[in-house]
Protein backbone atom coordinates (compact mmCIF):
# COMPACT_ATOMS: atom_id res chain seq x y z
CA UNK A 1 0.00 0.00 0.00
CA UNK A 2 1.51 3.30 -1.07
CA UNK A 3 0.85 5.85 1.63
CA UNK A 4 1.87 9.48 1.48
CA UNK A 5 4.72 11.17 3.31
CA UNK A 6 5.29 11.18 7.03
CA UNK A 7 4.23 14.15 9.19
CA UNK A 8 5.78 17.52 8.39
CA UNK A 9 8.40 18.92 10.74
CA UNK A 10 7.09 20.59 13.87
CA UNK A 11 5.83 24.07 13.12
CA UNK A 12 5.65 23.50 9.38
CA UNK A 13 2.45 24.50 7.61
CA UNK A 14 3.26 22.54 4.43
CA UNK A 15 3.02 18.78 3.94
CA UNK A 16 5.96 16.83 2.56
CA UNK A 17 5.85 16.71 -1.20
CA UNK A 18 5.94 13.42 -3.04
CA UNK A 19 7.61 13.53 -6.45
CA UNK A 20 7.20 9.92 -7.59
CA UNK A 21 4.52 7.33 -6.98
CA UNK A 22 6.05 3.84 -7.10
CA UNK A 23 4.37 0.82 -8.61
CA UNK A 24 2.67 -1.07 -5.83
CA UNK A 25 2.66 -4.78 -5.14
CA UNK A 26 -0.75 -5.09 -6.81
CA UNK A 27 0.67 -3.80 -10.08
CA UNK A 28 -1.10 -0.44 -10.17
CA UNK A 29 0.45 3.00 -10.05
CA UNK A 30 -0.82 5.96 -8.04
CA UNK A 31 -0.55 9.24 -9.92
CA UNK A 32 -1.39 12.86 -9.37
CA UNK A 33 -4.25 14.59 -11.12
CA UNK A 34 -3.85 18.07 -12.51
CA UNK A 35 -5.60 19.40 -9.40
CA UNK A 36 -3.01 17.81 -7.13
CA UNK A 37 -5.15 14.96 -5.83
CA UNK A 38 -4.37 11.27 -5.65
CA UNK A 39 -6.12 9.26 -8.36
CA UNK A 40 -5.74 5.50 -8.35
CA UNK A 41 -6.47 3.51 -11.48
CA UNK A 42 -9.41 1.14 -11.42
CA UNK A 43 -8.75 -2.25 -9.94
CA UNK A 44 -10.54 -5.31 -8.62
CA UNK A 45 -11.54 -5.48 -4.97
CA UNK A 46 -8.70 -6.53 -2.66
CA UNK A 47 -8.43 -10.29 -2.41
CA UNK A 48 -10.64 -11.66 0.32
CA UNK A 49 -12.57 -8.45 0.95
CA UNK A 50 -16.08 -9.82 0.49
CA UNK A 51 -15.42 -13.12 2.21
CA UNK A 52 -13.50 -11.44 5.04
CA UNK A 53 -16.20 -8.83 5.60
CA UNK A 54 -18.91 -11.47 5.62
CA UNK A 55 -16.94 -13.52 8.13
CA UNK A 56 -16.58 -10.56 10.50
CA UNK A 57 -20.29 -9.75 10.30
CA UNK A 58 -21.26 -13.40 10.77
CA UNK A 59 -18.94 -13.86 13.74
CA UNK A 60 -20.25 -10.70 15.42
CA UNK A 61 -23.97 -11.41 14.83
CA UNK A 62 -25.87 -12.39 18.00
CA UNK A 63 -29.10 -13.49 16.36
CA UNK A 64 -30.86 -10.17 16.78
CA UNK A 65 -28.10 -7.55 16.40
CA UNK A 66 -24.38 -7.22 15.75
CA UNK A 67 -21.77 -6.35 18.36
CA UNK A 68 -19.07 -3.92 17.20
CA UNK A 69 -16.35 -6.26 18.51
CA UNK A 70 -16.96 -9.24 20.84
CA UNK A 71 -14.36 -8.44 23.49
CA UNK A 72 -14.12 -4.68 23.57
CA UNK A 73 -17.75 -3.84 22.72
CA UNK A 74 -19.97 -6.84 23.65
CA UNK A 75 -23.38 -5.11 23.44
CA UNK A 76 -25.35 -3.27 20.73
CA UNK A 77 -24.29 0.30 19.90
CA UNK A 78 -26.62 2.77 18.22
CA UNK A 79 -24.72 4.34 15.31
CA UNK A 80 -22.68 1.16 14.89
CA UNK A 81 -25.88 -0.74 14.17
CA UNK A 82 -26.91 1.87 11.60
CA UNK A 83 -23.61 1.50 9.73
CA UNK A 84 -23.67 -2.28 10.14
CA UNK A 85 -27.17 -2.45 8.63
CA UNK A 86 -25.96 -0.42 5.64
CA UNK A 87 -23.37 -3.12 4.90
CA UNK A 88 -25.27 -6.22 5.98
CA UNK A 89 -28.15 -5.35 3.63
CA UNK A 90 -25.89 -6.80 0.91
CA UNK A 91 -25.80 -10.11 2.78
CA UNK A 92 -29.41 -10.26 3.98
CA UNK A 93 -31.84 -7.34 3.78
CA UNK A 94 -34.02 -9.02 6.36
CA UNK A 95 -31.14 -9.30 8.80
CA UNK A 96 -30.35 -5.61 8.25
CA UNK A 97 -33.98 -4.78 9.01
CA UNK A 98 -33.81 -6.81 12.21
CA UNK A 99 -30.58 -5.04 13.24
CA UNK A 100 -32.39 -1.71 13.23
CA UNK A 101 -35.64 -3.02 14.68
CA UNK A 102 -33.79 -4.48 17.67
CA UNK A 103 -32.34 -1.04 18.35
CA UNK A 104 -35.67 0.73 17.85
CA UNK A 105 -37.32 -1.63 20.36
CA UNK A 106 -35.16 -0.05 23.09
CA UNK A 107 -36.28 3.51 22.26
CA UNK A 108 -37.35 5.63 25.22
CA UNK A 109 -40.77 7.22 25.59
CA UNK A 110 -39.36 10.70 25.00
CA UNK A 111 -38.05 9.53 21.62
CA UNK A 112 -34.35 9.13 22.34
CA UNK A 113 -32.55 6.10 20.92
CA UNK A 114 -29.95 5.12 23.53
CA UNK A 115 -26.34 4.69 22.55
CA UNK A 116 -26.07 1.19 24.09
CA UNK A 117 -28.62 -1.61 24.39
CA UNK A 118 -27.29 -4.09 26.93
CA UNK A 119 -27.34 -7.84 26.40
CA UNK A 120 -28.29 -9.45 29.74
CA UNK A 121 -26.30 -12.58 28.83
CA UNK A 122 -23.01 -10.62 28.91
CA UNK A 123 -21.27 -10.69 32.32
CA UNK A 124 -21.55 -7.31 34.11
CA UNK A 125 -17.77 -6.91 34.39
CA UNK A 126 -17.25 -7.29 30.63
CA UNK A 127 -17.94 -3.63 29.89
CA UNK A 128 -17.89 -0.38 31.84
CA UNK A 129 -20.03 1.60 32.29
CA UNK A 130 -22.55 -1.21 32.21
CA UNK A 131 -26.25 -1.48 33.04
CA UNK A 132 -25.59 -1.25 36.78
CA UNK A 133 -24.07 2.20 36.24
CA UNK A 134 -26.73 3.65 33.91
CA UNK A 135 -29.74 2.17 35.78
CA UNK A 136 -31.94 3.23 32.88
CA UNK A 137 -35.15 1.47 33.90
CA UNK A 138 -35.20 3.35 37.22
CA UNK A 139 -33.19 6.56 36.73
CA UNK A 140 -34.75 7.05 33.30
CA UNK A 141 -38.33 6.24 34.28
CA UNK A 142 -39.51 9.86 34.02
CA UNK A 143 -38.10 10.04 30.48
CA UNK A 144 -39.86 6.84 29.46
CA UNK A 145 -36.96 4.39 29.54
CA UNK A 146 -38.18 0.86 28.73
CA UNK A 147 -38.60 -1.53 31.64
CA UNK A 148 -37.86 -4.74 29.78
CA UNK A 149 -34.35 -3.89 28.61
CA UNK A 150 -31.44 -1.97 30.13
CA UNK A 151 -29.77 0.76 28.09
CA UNK A 152 -27.50 3.72 28.52
CA UNK A 153 -29.11 7.14 28.86
CA UNK A 154 -27.15 9.17 26.30
CA UNK A 155 -27.45 9.05 22.51
CA UNK A 156 -25.28 8.83 19.39
CA UNK A 157 -25.39 10.51 15.97
CA UNK A 158 -28.69 10.10 14.08
CA UNK A 159 -27.69 7.99 11.07
CA UNK A 160 -30.73 5.74 11.46
CA UNK A 161 -33.17 7.19 8.92
CA UNK A 162 -30.51 7.16 6.23
CA UNK A 163 -29.67 3.56 7.14
CA UNK A 164 -33.36 2.58 7.12
CA UNK A 165 -33.89 4.05 3.66
CA UNK A 166 -30.83 2.26 2.26
CA UNK A 167 -31.92 -1.02 3.85
CA UNK A 168 -35.37 -0.60 2.29
CA UNK A 169 -33.87 0.06 -1.13
CA UNK A 170 -31.85 -3.17 -0.92
CA UNK A 171 -35.07 -5.19 -1.23
CA UNK A 172 -38.25 -3.10 -1.40
CA UNK A 173 -40.45 -6.20 -1.68
CA UNK A 174 -39.06 -7.74 1.50
CA UNK A 175 -39.30 -4.39 3.24
CA UNK A 176 -42.96 -3.98 2.22
CA UNK A 177 -43.82 -7.59 3.04
CA UNK A 178 -42.50 -7.20 6.57
CA UNK A 179 -43.85 -3.67 7.06
CA UNK A 180 -40.34 -2.45 7.81
CA UNK A 181 -40.74 1.22 6.88
CA UNK A 182 -44.26 1.44 8.29
CA UNK A 183 -42.92 0.38 11.69
CA UNK A 184 -39.68 2.35 11.43
CA UNK A 185 -41.18 5.68 10.40
CA UNK A 186 -42.94 6.61 13.70
CA UNK A 187 -39.84 5.54 15.63
CA UNK A 188 -37.58 7.70 13.48
CA UNK A 189 -39.97 10.65 13.54
CA UNK A 190 -40.08 10.52 17.37
CA UNK A 191 -36.26 10.29 17.48
CA UNK A 192 -35.88 13.40 15.36
CA UNK A 193 -38.51 15.27 17.39
CA UNK A 194 -36.57 14.49 20.56
CA UNK A 195 -33.33 15.81 19.08
CA UNK A 196 -34.80 18.99 17.63
CA UNK A 197 -36.89 19.62 20.74
CA UNK A 198 -35.25 18.53 23.99
CA UNK A 199 -31.74 18.94 22.56
CA UNK A 200 -32.14 22.43 21.10
CA UNK A 201 -30.16 23.85 24.02
CA UNK A 202 -28.17 26.66 22.39
CA UNK A 203 -31.02 28.86 21.24
CA UNK A 204 -29.92 28.84 17.61
CA UNK A 205 -31.88 25.96 16.13
CA UNK A 206 -29.19 23.27 16.27
CA UNK A 207 -29.05 20.02 18.22
CA UNK A 208 -26.62 19.91 21.15
CA UNK A 209 -24.80 16.99 22.76
CA UNK A 210 -24.42 16.67 26.53
CA UNK A 211 -21.59 14.13 26.72
CA UNK A 212 -18.44 13.57 24.60
CA UNK A 213 -19.61 10.05 23.76
CA UNK A 214 -22.71 11.39 22.01
CA UNK A 215 -21.03 12.77 18.85
CA UNK A 216 -19.23 9.42 18.60
CA UNK A 217 -15.77 11.05 18.60
CA UNK A 218 -15.20 10.38 22.26
CA UNK A 219 -11.84 11.97 23.08
CA UNK A 220 -11.61 14.48 20.24
CA UNK A 221 -9.43 17.50 21.06
CA UNK A 222 -12.60 19.53 20.41
CA UNK A 223 -13.79 18.46 23.85
CA UNK A 224 -10.64 19.37 25.79
CA UNK A 225 -11.72 22.91 26.66
CA UNK A 226 -15.34 22.08 27.61
CA UNK A 227 -14.15 19.05 29.61
CA UNK A 228 -11.72 21.19 31.59
CA UNK A 229 -14.76 22.46 33.52
CA UNK A 230 -15.61 18.92 34.68
CA UNK A 231 -14.30 17.54 37.96
CA UNK A 232 -13.31 13.93 37.17
CA UNK A 233 -14.65 11.00 39.14
CA UNK A 234 -11.97 9.67 41.52
CA UNK A 235 -9.84 6.93 39.89
CA UNK A 236 -10.73 4.28 42.45
CA UNK A 237 -14.46 4.59 41.84
CA UNK A 238 -14.50 2.83 38.46
CA UNK A 239 -12.58 0.18 36.51
CA UNK A 240 -11.86 0.54 32.81
CA UNK A 241 -12.70 -2.75 31.09
CA UNK A 242 -11.58 -1.32 27.73
CA UNK A 243 -7.92 -1.61 28.72
CA UNK A 244 -8.34 -5.38 28.94
CA UNK A 245 -8.76 -5.44 25.16
CA UNK A 246 -6.60 -2.65 23.77
CA UNK A 247 -3.33 -0.80 24.28
CA UNK A 248 -3.56 2.14 26.66
CA UNK A 249 -1.73 4.26 24.06
CA UNK A 250 -4.64 3.74 21.65
CA UNK A 251 -7.36 4.64 24.15
CA UNK A 252 -8.55 7.78 26.00
CA UNK A 253 -6.55 8.71 29.09
CA UNK A 254 -7.63 7.98 32.66
CA UNK A 255 -8.26 11.71 33.19
CA UNK A 256 -10.59 11.78 30.18
CA UNK A 257 -12.39 8.71 31.44
CA UNK A 258 -12.85 10.18 34.89
CA UNK A 259 -14.57 13.18 33.32
CA UNK A 260 -16.76 10.97 31.12
CA UNK A 261 -17.87 9.04 34.19
CA UNK A 262 -18.62 12.21 36.14
CA UNK A 263 -20.75 13.67 33.33
CA UNK A 264 -22.67 10.44 32.83
CA UNK A 265 -23.30 10.00 36.56
CA UNK A 266 -24.56 13.57 36.91
CA UNK A 267 -26.87 13.14 33.91
CA UNK A 268 -28.20 9.88 35.37
CA UNK A 269 -28.71 11.38 38.82
CA UNK A 270 -30.69 14.20 37.22
CA UNK A 271 -33.12 11.68 35.73
CA UNK A 272 -31.63 12.08 32.25
CA UNK A 273 -33.30 15.47 31.94
CA UNK A 274 -31.82 17.73 29.24
CA UNK A 275 -30.70 21.29 29.79
CA UNK A 276 -30.63 21.24 33.57
CA UNK A 277 -29.01 24.07 35.51
CA UNK A 278 -26.12 21.83 36.58
CA UNK A 279 -25.09 20.73 33.08
CA UNK A 280 -21.34 21.06 32.55
CA UNK A 281 -21.04 20.03 28.89
CA UNK A 282 -23.31 21.32 26.13
CA UNK A 283 -21.82 21.48 22.62
CA UNK A 284 -23.21 21.95 19.12
CA UNK A 285 -21.37 19.52 16.87
CA UNK A 286 -21.38 19.92 13.07
CA UNK A 287 -21.16 16.17 12.45
CA UNK A 288 -24.22 15.36 14.55
CA UNK A 289 -26.24 18.12 12.89
CA UNK A 290 -25.08 17.19 9.38
CA UNK A 291 -26.13 13.58 9.94
CA UNK A 292 -29.48 14.74 11.26
CA UNK A 293 -30.02 16.86 8.14
CA UNK A 294 -29.09 13.95 5.87
CA UNK A 295 -31.44 11.72 7.83
CA UNK A 296 -34.25 14.30 7.64
CA UNK A 297 -33.96 14.17 3.87
CA UNK A 298 -34.07 10.37 4.05
CA UNK A 299 -37.04 10.55 6.41
CA UNK A 300 -38.90 12.76 3.93
CA UNK A 301 -38.51 10.01 1.36
CA UNK A 302 -39.63 7.37 3.87
CA UNK A 303 -42.64 9.51 4.81
CA UNK A 304 -43.72 9.67 1.18
CA UNK A 305 -43.42 5.89 0.89
CA UNK A 306 -45.62 5.25 3.93
CA UNK A 307 -48.17 7.96 3.18
CA UNK A 308 -47.06 10.50 5.80
CA UNK A 309 -46.35 14.22 5.35
CA UNK A 310 -42.89 14.51 3.82
CA UNK A 311 -42.91 18.33 3.91
CA UNK A 312 -42.38 18.32 7.70
CA UNK A 313 -38.97 16.73 7.21
CA UNK A 314 -37.96 18.77 4.18
CA UNK A 315 -38.81 21.97 6.04
CA UNK A 316 -36.91 20.88 9.13
CA UNK A 317 -33.89 19.92 7.01
CA UNK A 318 -33.92 23.40 5.44
CA UNK A 319 -34.09 25.12 8.84
CA UNK A 320 -31.29 22.97 10.24
CA UNK A 321 -29.11 23.64 7.18
CA UNK A 322 -29.54 27.40 7.57
CA UNK A 323 -28.73 27.20 11.27
CA UNK A 324 -25.70 25.00 10.63
CA UNK A 325 -24.22 27.50 8.19
CA UNK A 326 -25.14 30.48 10.35
CA UNK A 327 -23.74 29.16 13.63
CA UNK A 328 -20.91 26.76 12.82
CA UNK A 329 -19.41 27.68 9.43
CA UNK A 330 -16.00 29.38 9.73
CA UNK A 331 -14.75 30.76 6.39
CA UNK A 332 -11.24 31.39 7.70
CA UNK A 333 -10.86 27.80 8.88
CA UNK A 334 -12.50 26.41 5.76
CA UNK A 335 -14.72 24.03 7.72
CA UNK A 336 -17.42 23.90 10.36
CA UNK A 337 -16.40 24.34 14.01
CA UNK A 338 -18.00 22.98 17.16
CA UNK A 339 -19.64 25.54 19.44
CA UNK A 340 -19.30 25.43 23.23
CA UNK A 341 -22.76 26.56 24.33
CA UNK A 342 -21.72 27.10 27.95
CA UNK A 343 -18.44 28.75 26.98
CA UNK A 344 -20.22 31.01 24.53
CA UNK A 345 -18.21 30.57 21.37
CA UNK A 346 -16.61 28.38 18.71
CA UNK A 347 -14.07 25.71 19.59
CA UNK A 348 -11.09 26.40 17.36
CA UNK A 349 -9.94 22.85 16.79
CA UNK A 350 -10.12 21.32 13.32
CA UNK A 351 -11.88 17.98 13.41
CA UNK A 352 -13.16 15.63 10.72
CA UNK A 353 -16.62 16.36 12.14
CA UNK A 354 -16.28 19.79 10.55
CA UNK A 355 -16.03 18.16 7.10
CA UNK A 356 -19.12 15.98 7.48
CA UNK A 357 -21.56 18.69 6.29
CA UNK A 358 -20.45 17.60 2.80
CA UNK A 359 -23.29 15.11 3.32
CA UNK A 360 -25.87 17.89 3.38
CA UNK A 361 -27.96 18.15 0.21
CA UNK A 362 -28.20 21.72 -0.99
CA UNK A 363 -25.18 22.97 0.93
CA UNK A 364 -24.07 26.26 -0.72
CA UNK A 365 -21.63 25.49 -3.53
CA UNK A 366 -18.92 27.80 -2.21
CA UNK A 367 -18.96 26.11 1.20
CA UNK A 368 -18.87 22.62 -0.33
CA UNK A 369 -15.91 23.61 -2.48
CA UNK A 370 -14.09 25.05 0.54
CA UNK A 371 -14.66 21.80 2.49
CA UNK A 372 -13.11 19.80 -0.34
CA UNK A 373 -10.10 22.13 -0.39
CA UNK A 374 -9.72 21.75 3.36
CA UNK A 375 -9.91 17.96 3.19
CA UNK A 376 -7.20 17.94 0.53
CA UNK A 377 -5.07 20.63 2.18
CA UNK A 378 -2.33 20.51 4.79
CA UNK A 379 -4.63 19.97 7.77
CA UNK A 380 -6.14 16.66 6.58
CA UNK A 381 -3.85 15.73 3.69
CA UNK A 382 -6.32 13.69 1.66
CA UNK A 383 -4.69 12.43 -1.53
CA UNK A 384 -1.09 13.34 -0.79
CA UNK A 385 -0.10 12.93 2.86
CA UNK A 386 -2.92 10.59 3.77
CA UNK A 387 -5.19 8.29 1.78
CA UNK A 388 -7.88 8.26 4.46
CA UNK A 389 -9.04 11.41 6.23
CA UNK A 390 -7.71 11.61 9.81
CA UNK A 391 -10.08 12.35 12.65
CA UNK A 392 -8.17 15.48 13.67
CA UNK A 393 -5.94 18.19 12.23
CA UNK A 394 -2.54 16.81 11.16
CA UNK A 395 -0.97 20.12 12.20
CA UNK A 396 -2.91 20.48 15.44
CA UNK A 397 -1.08 20.57 18.77
CA UNK A 398 -3.05 17.59 20.10
CA UNK A 399 -2.57 15.35 17.05
CA UNK A 400 -1.73 11.74 17.92
CA UNK A 401 -1.73 9.19 15.09
CA UNK A 402 -2.49 6.30 17.45
CA UNK A 403 -4.92 7.56 20.09
CA UNK A 404 -8.58 6.95 19.33
CA UNK A 405 -10.23 10.14 17.98
CA UNK A 406 -7.17 12.40 18.31
CA UNK A 407 -5.76 11.63 14.86
CA UNK A 408 -6.38 8.10 13.55
CA UNK A 409 -8.51 7.52 10.47
CA UNK A 410 -11.89 5.86 10.99
CA UNK A 411 -13.77 3.96 8.32
CA UNK A 412 -17.23 5.34 9.11
CA UNK A 413 -16.00 8.93 8.78
CA UNK A 414 -14.36 8.12 5.46
CA UNK A 415 -17.48 6.31 4.20
CA UNK A 416 -19.52 9.42 5.00
CA UNK A 417 -16.99 11.71 3.31
CA UNK A 418 -16.83 9.50 0.22
CA UNK A 419 -20.60 9.83 -0.03
CA UNK A 420 -20.38 13.60 0.49
CA UNK A 421 -17.71 14.02 -2.18
CA UNK A 422 -19.86 12.20 -4.72
CA UNK A 423 -22.90 14.26 -3.80
CA UNK A 424 -21.00 17.41 -4.72
CA UNK A 425 -19.58 16.08 -7.98
CA UNK A 426 -16.06 15.28 -6.73
CA UNK A 427 -15.85 11.87 -8.40
CA UNK A 428 -12.07 11.56 -8.72
CA UNK A 429 -11.21 12.11 -5.03
CA UNK A 430 -14.22 9.98 -4.08
CA UNK A 431 -12.93 7.11 -6.25
CA UNK A 432 -9.46 7.39 -4.72
CA UNK A 433 -10.89 7.50 -1.20
CA UNK A 434 -13.04 4.45 -1.87
CA UNK A 435 -10.06 2.51 -3.24
CA UNK A 436 -7.93 3.46 -0.24
CA UNK A 437 -10.65 2.46 2.22
CA UNK A 438 -11.09 -0.94 0.58
CA UNK A 439 -7.36 -1.68 0.54
CA UNK A 440 -6.85 -0.50 4.09
CA UNK A 441 -9.81 -2.43 5.47
CA UNK A 442 -8.37 -5.72 4.22
CA UNK A 443 -4.73 -4.95 5.01
CA UNK A 444 -5.59 -3.94 8.58
CA UNK A 445 -7.75 -6.97 9.32
CA UNK A 446 -10.87 -4.77 9.35
CA UNK A 447 -9.39 -2.69 12.13
CA UNK A 448 -11.36 -0.32 14.32
CA UNK A 449 -9.19 2.57 13.10
CA UNK A 450 -5.75 3.09 11.54
CA UNK A 451 -2.74 5.37 11.57
CA UNK A 452 -3.62 7.92 8.87
CA UNK A 453 -0.05 8.01 7.54
CA UNK A 454 0.90 4.34 7.46
CA UNK A 455 -2.42 2.48 7.54
CA UNK A 456 -1.21 0.53 10.57
CA UNK A 457 -4.09 -1.13 12.42
CA UNK A 458 -5.09 0.41 15.74
CA UNK A 459 -7.71 -0.51 18.28
CA UNK A 460 -9.40 -3.88 17.93
CA UNK A 461 -9.55 -6.03 14.78
CA UNK A 462 -12.56 -7.62 13.12
CA UNK A 463 -14.56 -4.44 13.71
CA UNK A 464 -18.11 -4.69 12.44
CA UNK A 465 -18.67 -1.28 10.87
CA UNK A 466 -15.32 -1.47 9.09
CA UNK A 467 -16.36 -4.77 7.51
CA UNK A 468 -19.89 -3.55 6.76
CA UNK A 469 -18.87 -0.27 5.15
CA UNK A 470 -16.04 -1.86 3.17
CA UNK A 471 -18.58 -4.32 1.80
CA UNK A 472 -20.91 -1.45 0.90
CA UNK A 473 -18.12 0.42 -0.90
CA UNK A 474 -17.14 -2.72 -2.80
CA UNK A 475 -20.71 -3.26 -3.99
CA UNK A 476 -20.99 0.41 -4.99
CA UNK A 477 -17.81 -0.01 -7.05
CA UNK A 478 -19.39 -2.95 -8.89
CA UNK A 479 -17.02 -5.40 -7.26
CA UNK A 480 -19.71 -7.69 -5.86
CA UNK A 481 -20.78 -8.76 -2.41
Amino acid sequence: MAWGGRPPPAGSAEPHARTAWPRRADGYVDCRTARGGLLTSARPAPTGLASGARRVLTDNWTGSSTVPAPGLYPHQWSWDSAFIAIGSRHISPRRAQRELETLFAAQWGDGRIPHIVFNPAVPPAAYFPGPGFWRSSTAGAAAGAPRGVETSGIVQPPVHALASLLVHRADPRSSARHGFLARAYPRLAAWHRYLTGARELGGGGLVAVVHPWEPGMDNSPCWDAPLARVEPAPPGTFRRADLDHGAASDRPTDLDYGRYVRLAADYRDGGYADGGAGAAFIVEDPGVNALLIASEHALAEIAALVGADASVHRDRAARLTAALVDRLWDPAAGLFLCRDVLGGGPIRELSAAGLLPLLVPGLPHGIAAALVRTARGAHFGLGHQTRLVPSYDLLGPAFDAARYWRGPAWFNVNWLLERGLRQHGESAPADALRAAALETAVASGFAEYVDPYTGEARGTRGFSWTAALALDLAVAAGQGA
